[in-house]
């Protein structure tokens, strides 16, 4: 690859994170149906910049969600090593979670879609981040700190439906929910 190529190559990498960083950040805002020029403008481009890179919304969607379950999931191991107690680390593990789920106003709209493009994001979640929650889980059981028997899959998808806004229900009400759940996992006295 010349010189030139590589540049252009990197570019063209540094513009497609923009895009993704700020793409991210509109969602938070506005949910995953926000204009697309509000993301434009926000990345510092044009409207043709992001069709090129992403042509249609549910590509846009999906490679946000992508870049952030894959950075969930990579947490997972990171924070064993880190972490004193295997239910720390899965404490800590399912404070990124809740963060990634409280942050994704429409996303569960557009999971029920009928956009094609869109049926994958929900296999790409659990193929992802089960897996690393459940090695979380297993640290957690074997060292005493779990009660035995909890699936990945269903403490996720409770930590799910606890993270689930409205009106009187804040982000501050699913952090503390999530956390008695949590309690709930740990083995009687």
């Amino acid at each position: 690859m010349s010189d030139v190529a590589g540049v252009r190559q990197a570019r063209a990498q540094h513009t497609r994170d923009g895009v993704l960083a700020a793409a991210a950040a509109v969602f938070v805002d506005q949910g995953v149906q926000a204009p697309i020029r509000d993301i434009a403008a926000r990345a510092g481009v044009g409207l043709g910049t992001i069709y090129r890179h992403f042509p249609t919304r549910a590509d846009l969607v999906t490679a946000v969600y992508r870049h952030q379950i894959d950075g969930c999931a990579a947490l997972a191991p990171k924070l064993l090593e880190e972490c004193a107690s295997p239910f720390a680390a899965l404490t800590r593990w399912v404070d990124a979670f809740v963060e990634f789920l409280v942050t994704k106003h429409g996303l569960g709209a557009a999971l029920g879609s009928e956009d094609p493009g869109l049926e994958n994001l929900h296999a790409l979640m659990l193929d992802t981040l089960v897996p690393a929650c459940a090695t979380l889980l297993d640290a957690g059981t074997a060292a005493g700190e779990l009660s035995p028997g909890i699936t990945a899959y269903t403490l996720m998808r409770a930590i799910g439906n606890l993270c689930i806004l409205g009106p009187g229900y804040d982000r501050a009400d699913a952090k503390h929910m999530v956390a008695l759940l949590l309690t709930g996992c740990r083995p009687p006295a």
